[in-house]
Formats: structure tokens, sequence, C-alpha cells
């Protein structure tokens, strides 16, 4: 038999566990999920049936659930269910029937009594099967799914009610019934209820930390709003982890000086391979903390070598000497308790607090410092002071609750752990600490604390900052792009690197850098170029300025060309170097950095310094050692002539202009043609006549001879095989010079067939 009930007369509280209740059948049609069940549980006892339990069928839904609670056409949605009422034993279905009869004794029926014994098994309870006896009635499986979908969707109320009716219905508690009872009422904010559901599951087995988070959390959300009268946590907590709280505003360093890791001011501030600037003992971990990989490269050089930034140890002692000196005692009072010299500790804490502009996160690590000694006493004073001025630091009242603990006040203790969690939810070490507490004394009252503002970000002085303090020693101008060595001294880059062509040393201490050379991976240090940036907008406006007018100079390629003196080169025809002096690195370097990747190749003259006449190259790789030297892979791009011949920063340079060959037409295009052919197969006749291991040695240096163009003149410098031809042929580089400057290719051809004729003759038979 069955009950149809008319549509719901309001929402539900969410789609979720509306339609979980819809699958099973535990609404009946036009209720709430709260009404539906008060009615399911109505009629699972009718007169005369005692305790027997309801089997619950779903009937098929009238119409789908709408998300907001109302059908596509506007109205509310409504929904039918069917609620079966129990079935005495001897009318029970004849499956059944046949499943009791082959189950092997002391075994239950699968469904309800099996989701009882795991249920029992998954949170610590008994599972209460006895072999060859009846079982229990245990909890319907599918409420239990119901209001575990409740509980998930925010309808605590709802969990609440279900997971009570389950235990009732049993003849002895449940001890995961009770917890979850306790948690659905713990967030339903019904804290009296939920401690007696507590209570009941610690009568069956002793509480475990972690079985109370929902407990600790709900109180630490009521304390938040009403109590410290502070707005709801966000979605989700707030953003961060909060793992390691920082100090309160007032004891924070101005912006940028704080060192990432430890949150404090930089003490004794070393830059790392990567770039990165940290306080000397948080850099001795080994990994950066920001850089997404460690920090270290194989031939990078580690904490333990790097020096104290000169540029920026000055800073800080300048710009906040009290600070700094605070700051340094605070460190060597860190060290002296690594090592478990506690009262000396003691004593550079002592002198820390006569200097220090604030005393909040001192206090707190003295506080701290006296709880490792166990003077739990001396710990609450201090601890009671951070309170008292910071009531919403949740660090104060982390220390006071440990003092408190370590006293043996563990409901006092309990109190400022909830203050913790509730000021900082994400801060999982107090959910610990509270849950740990909770298993021995339950939250008893509220504690009111005042709430105080934050102070704004610090900034330095303007008096205090000085261009000078960041003018590189080198180029005597502002930073830029500045660059620490290891030893700690801090240059632009490109003077830097101008100074490693010469020697692997620095300009200042002469410390050997062969390392920081060999990596070839300068990275600016973020630190410096960020305080420049930040004060001294205009400084660096009118550097920045200067060194782009540098670069569009050395862009030009017609004037000012760089030139290397050295060999002859011709256009399309690769040209490896050796680079190694001073100069030519500067030189190549900068080609590469203009992003013109050319520059000029001249044989030396006596009188001039090189030739009238040369061939630019455009550079496709370079490869360095470790001391410096590169190895550069360039080709011939076209001809130039040298108007007149200069210097820059040790290297030469020129005006130029480049060389075209003149066109021709007409009759004399015909003859050039003919001429262009003939030369050519003269040139493959003489290149396949040499001995085979004369022709790999070309091929090996010179690559494969270029084919035939179709149309000569489409280059303007002619044919490429000419070019290969001629680097190949014995001549000397004068002759090849010569060719070099024509603009005539009839002529060039002319000169090259002469000089196939004579290498023909002379070779020997």
């Amino acid at each position: 038999m069955s009950l149809q009930l008319l549509s719901r007369a309001r929402r539900g509280p969410f789609p979720s566990t509306q339609r979980g209740l819809q699958r099973r059948g535990a609404l009946c049609s036009g209720a709430s999920p709260a009404q539906a069940f008060a009615r399911h549980r109505a009629g699972s006892q009718p007169a005369g049936e005692g305790a027997a339990r309801c089997h619950l069928r779903a009937a098929a839904p009238h119409r789908r659930w709408a998300g907001d609670g109302t059908a596509p056409g506007g109205g509310a949605a409504h929904t039918h269910y069917i609620i079966n009422k129990p079935v005495p034993r001897g009318q029970r279905p004849r499956q059944e029937e046949r499943a009791r009869q082959r189950r092997p004794p002391g075994r239950s029926l699968p469904g309800r009594r099996r989701g009882r014994a795991a249920w029992s098994r998954g949170r610590g309870g008994p599972a209460s099967e006895a072999g060859g006896m009846e079982p229990s009635p245990g909890p319907c499986a599918e409420m239990l799914q119901v209001a575990e979908e409740a509980f998930r969707g925010g309808n605590f109320e709802l969990a609440a009610e279900i997971y009570g009716s389950q235990l009732a219905e049993l003849p002895q508690p449940e001890r995961g019934l009770c917890l979850r009872r306790g948690d659905a009422l713990a967030r339903a904010g019904r804290m009296a209820e939920a401690l007696e559901a507590y209570s009941a599951a610690a009568r069956l087995a002793r509480l475990r930390p972690e079985e109370l988070r929902e407990l600790a959390e709900s109180l630490a959300l009521r304390l938040r709003e009403k109590a410290l009268r502070l707005p709801p946590w966000p979605a989700g907590g707030p953003e961060g982890a909060g793992e390691a709280l920082s100090d309160p505003a007032c004891c924070r360093p101005p912006e940028l000086l704080g060192c990432p890791l430890c949150r404090r001011l930089l003490c004794e501030p070393v830059t790392l391979h990567c770039g990165h600037t940290r306080c000397r003992r948080c850099a001795e971990p080994g990994d950066c903390g920001r850089c997404p990989r460690p920090r270290r490269a194989a031939d990078a050089p580690g904490p333990a070598s790097a020096r104290v930034n000169v540029v920026l140890g000055n800073l800080l002692e300048k710009w906040l000497e009290g600070e700094s000196r605070t700051r340094r005692l605070r460190a060597e009072g860190d060290e002296l308790r690594d090592r478990q010299e506690l009262p000396a500790a003691l004593e550079k804490y002592n002198q820390a607090l006569e200097t220090a502009p604030c005393k909040c996160s001192l206090i707190a690590q003295r506080a701290e410092l006296w709880i490792t000694m166990k003077n739990y006493q001396q710990a609450l004073h201090d601890a009671d002071a951070l309170c008292q001025n910071k009531p919403l630091w949740p660090k104060g009242h982390y220390v006071k609750a440990q003092a408190l603990s370590g006293l043996g006040r563990t409901e006092e203790a309990l109190k400022e752990f909830l203050y913790c969690v509730a000021l900082n939810p994400e801060w999982s070490l107090m959910k610990k600490e509270a849950q740990k507490v909770h298993c021995s004394s339950p939250l008893d009252g509220d504690t009111v604390l005042e709430n105080s503002a934050t102070s704004a970000l610090r900034e330095i002085p303007a008096v205090l900052v000085d261009a000078s303090d960041f003018e590189c020693s080198l180029c005597m101008r502002l930073f830029y792009e500045p660059v620490t060595t290891p030893c700690g001294h801090t240059f632009c880059l490109k003077c830097l690197e101008r100074c490693l062509d010469h020697n692997p040393y620095c300009p200042l201490c002469k410390e050997k850098l062969s390392e920081f050379l060999a990596s070839r991976t300068y990275k600016k240090t973020i630190l410096t170029e960020e305080l420049i940036v930040r004060y001294l907008p205009e400084e660096l406006s009118e550097r920045k300025k200067v060194y782009e007018e540098e670069m569009k100079e050395l862009s030009n390629l017609n004037e000012d060309v760089p030139i290397f003196v050295c060999t002859m080169a011709f256009p399309t025809i690769p040209c490896p170097l050796h680079v190694f002096e001073p100069r030519y690195r500067l030189m190549i370097r900068r080609c590469m950095e203009t992003g013109t990747k050319q520059f000029g190749m001249c044989l030396a003259d006596e009188l001039k310094g090189f030739a009238d006449y040369g061939c630019m190259l455009e550079i496709r790789d370079v490869k360095f050692f470790p001391d410096g030297r590169s190895v550069v892979d360039t080709v011939g791009v076209r001809r130039f002539k040298v108007l007149n011949h200069g210097q820059r920063d040790g290297y030469n340079t020129a005006n130029i202009e480049y060389l075209e060959d003149k066109k021709v037409e007409g009759a004399e295009y015909e003859e050039l043609v003919h001429l262009h052919d003939s030369v050519y197969d003269q040139a493959v006749a003489w290149f396949t006549s040499l001995k085979d291991n004369m022709k790999a040695q070309i091929l090996n240096h010179f690559g494969s001879m270029p084919g035939k163009e179709s149309e000569p003149q489409s280059n303007p410098s002619g044919p490429a095989w000419y070019w290969w031809l001629l680097a190949v042929l014995p001549l000397e580089n004068r002759a090849q010079l010569a060719i070099l400057a024509m603009t005539s290719l009839k002529d060039r051809l002319i000169a090259i067939r002469r000089v196939l004729i004579f290498v023909t003759r002379k070779r020997p038979r």
C-alpha cells in the first residue's frame, strides 16, 4: 500500500539532497526535505507493527527538479514519491525469503545491516553481530547517505535530525552516528546538544583529536562572529595557507626590505645566484623559496661562498640603523637558541628589546624561549602583554595557550587556541592543538577582545634616499641592470661583462670569479633594481634613455660599424671564428645585444689598420668556454667599401657603403649568361679532377659546391657558387680582395676563369 502527497509547500535547501531523497523515496510529494523526513518517520511505525523498519521504494518523479525551485514554465516544481509501509515478516517478497534461506549462518542480509557494519568499522564502533543469531536492526544505509548529502550541502539541521532518528531506532548507541550527529549539531550552532553527542561517543571509546575538527571550527566561527565581532570567513577560508603567521603590521619592515622567507627585516643580505636576496641565515637551506626550481646549478656558488651584498647592507645601515642593530641581535639570539645555549639567547633577546622600535614579535619570541626553558609563568606574563597590546594577532594567543597548557590550566588554554583558529582558520597547527585540548576539556564561555587597526605600509623618508648609494663604481652612473658577484659587489651588467673580458677577477676586491664567469648566467639583483624603480624613478628614466641611445648608435649598420680585422670573408660562405681578445668579446656581445648580429670582416693593413673592402658577417651561433673565450659561427652576407676608419672601446669601426653588381641587358646579358655557364662547367671539371683527400678537406671546411643559378644577376653579389670557388682556390688574400671589390660580374668571371686555367696547367699529372 502506498501513500501519495500533494505539492511541496516550500523549496528544499539544495538540489543534491532533494535528488538523493527522490532516488530513495525518502521524500513525500510536495514536502520539503525536513517535512518529508518527519512524515517518513511518522509513517514508518504503524500500530501493531512495533519497531519494524520501513522498506523504501522510489517512484518515478512527475517532473525533474529545477535548480532554483521552479518548474521550466515558471511555476513550482512538483515531484511525486511513494513510501511503502512496513511489510510483516510473513508477507515479505519471495526473493527476500529465498535470500534468507541461502544465507550462511552468522551473516546478515545485505543492505541496511551490512551498511551498519561498514559504518561501525569506519568510525570505530562495534558491529554487534553474533554468529547464528538474528542481528539487531542497524541504521538505514539509504538515510545515512541522505544525511551525508544534507551535511555536505549545508543543511545541518536536517542532517542532525536524520542522525538522531537513526540513533533512536537502535537498541544501543552507535559511536559513529553520535560523532556525525555532534558534527551536524555543532555546524548548526546547537553547541550544548553537540557536546552531549560527543560525550555519548566518548563513553563508547576515547575521542581522537581529528574527530573534533568540526567542533573546533564551529566554536571558532562562533567566537569570531560573536565575541570578536569579525566578518565570517570567506568561502574556502582566507587566501593563503597561513602556516607561518607574519609579525603584526607595526613590526613589519618597510616594503621591499623584508626577507620573503622569514618575513622580517633583511639581516646580512645575501644575493643568490638567481638574483633574489635573502637573509644569510635563510639562504643556507639550499632553495630560493621563490624560483620554481632549486637555485643552485652545478657550477653556481653556494650560500657558504656568498658574501653579504655590500650595497644593500650599507642601505640598511643608513636607512634603518636602529632596526638593523635590533635585527642582528635577534639573529644572534636565534643562532644561540638553535645551539641550545638558552640563557645566552635570552640575553640577546633582552638586548634587542632595548632598541626595538616595535617589541611585539620579540616579546613573542622571548615567550617561546621561556616555554622551551619550562618557565611557563614568565612566558604567560609576556603572552598577557601581547594579547592586551595586539588582541587580534593570533601568535600572541598561541603563545599564551602554550604557557597555560604548560601550567595545567587546560580550559583557559583551549580558549586561547580557539582564538587562534577564529583569527586565522587556515593555521592548521592551531586546529590540531585545539582539537587535542577538546579531548579533555570542552569550551565554556566567551571572552570579548577589542579590535585593533593595522598600520599602513612604511616608507623610507625621501631625505635618506641618495642616488650616489646606487652608483656603479665602474661607469660612475646609476646602476642599470645591476648584477651582484659572489663576493658581494654590485655593478652594471655591461660594465661587469667588459671587466670579465679582460680577467676573471672582481674589479674591486680582486677575488677570483672563475666559477661565476663559467656559469654565463648573470642574473640581475632584483631587490636593487626594485629599490631604484621605487625611490629613483626620474634618475632611472634618464639612465635608461642614455642606454637606449647607445644601443641605437651601436645598431647602425652604416656608421661606426664594428670591424673584425682578421681574414677574408665572402658572401654566402661560412666563416667560423675563435674569439679570445677582450675587445672582440665586447664587440660580439654588443652585436648580440643590439639584435643586429652583424659586423664587418676585413684584412689587416699596415698603413690604415684594415683594408678598404670587406664583407659583412651575420652571427648564427655563439658557444662560450668557461674562461670567456667563444667560438662564433658566422656566414657572409654582403660586401662593403670602407669610407673612413675609426675605433670604439678598443675595437675598429668604419663608415661603410654596400656594393652591388652592375646589371647588364640585351646582347651583353646573353654574353654574360654564356660566360657564366662556361666558367661553371670549367669549375666543376676542376673540382672533380682533384684527389679524394683534397676534395674531402674542402667539403669538410666549406661544404659542397652550390648549384648553378638560372639567373646570374638575381643576387646583388652574384651567384653563390662563384664565392665558394673563390674561397677554395689557392689564391693569395690580396688577389681575393681585388676580386671581392669588383662590381662587374663579367669581370669577376673572366678573372676566375684565368685562375682556373692557371691551376689546371700547374696541377701535376
